[in-house]
């Protein structure tokens, strides 16, 4: 008998050449979201922010499934870590351009939280992204940066810089985000 695992498998586009039955595996636990959203309940964003970076408070589950997390926050800006791997390409071998996106977008959202009193949220309006050069597993640790451009009463402007571990810059993207009262 031959277990499912021993059965090469074959690539469609050709005419039947094994492809590579190399697998690989990773396994994603993550903490309740609702009970970390419970936890920005009396905080300002900067405190919220700080507590997950501290560790004081687990990650979102975002972070989790794609291996990143915040290294430092202050007022307005935001530094979130990405250490690219396999599990991030796309088909043609460089990190994905989703997880960028994911990245950038964090950054800037986080960097407008930042500046947020207790009980005010935000959501995400737009994102450009701008992608200047590839990722691969051998990147280095990235670093995502973003800044606050602006912050009204009712909208934020928010940019940031993804940068390899060489200090190259990779991509880089602008959001508008709405303020949300409490």
């Amino acid at each position: 008998m031959r277990y499912p695992e021993e059965t090469p498998r074959r690539d469609p586009r050709t005419t039947g050449s094994p492809m590579d039955v190399t697998t690989r595996e990773r396994t994603h636990t993550w903490s309740d979201p609702r009970a970390l959203a419970a936890e920005a309940t009396g905080r300002d964003g900067l405190a919220f922010l700080q507590a997950m970076a501290d560790g004081t408070l687990p990650p979102p589950p975002i972070m989790t499934l794609v291996g990143g997390g915040i290294e430092s926050v202050e007022r307005g800006r935001v530094v979130f870590t990405l250490d690219p791997a396999e599990y991030h390409y796309n088909p043609i071998g460089s990190v994905h351009g989703g997880v960028y996106a994911t990245f950038l977008d964090s950054a800037t959202g986080c960097a407008v939280q930042s500046t947020l009193e207790a009980g005010v949220g935000y959501t995400s309006l737009d994102l450009s992204v701008k992608f200047l050069r590839r990722l691969t597993a051998d990147s280095g640790t990235c670093r995502a940066t973003g800044h606050v451009v602006h912050a009204g009463r009712r909208t934020a402007l928010a940019r940031a810089e993804l940068v390899d571990g060489a200090g190259r810059l990779v991509a880089e993207a602008t959001s508008s985000c709405l303020i949300l009262p409490g």
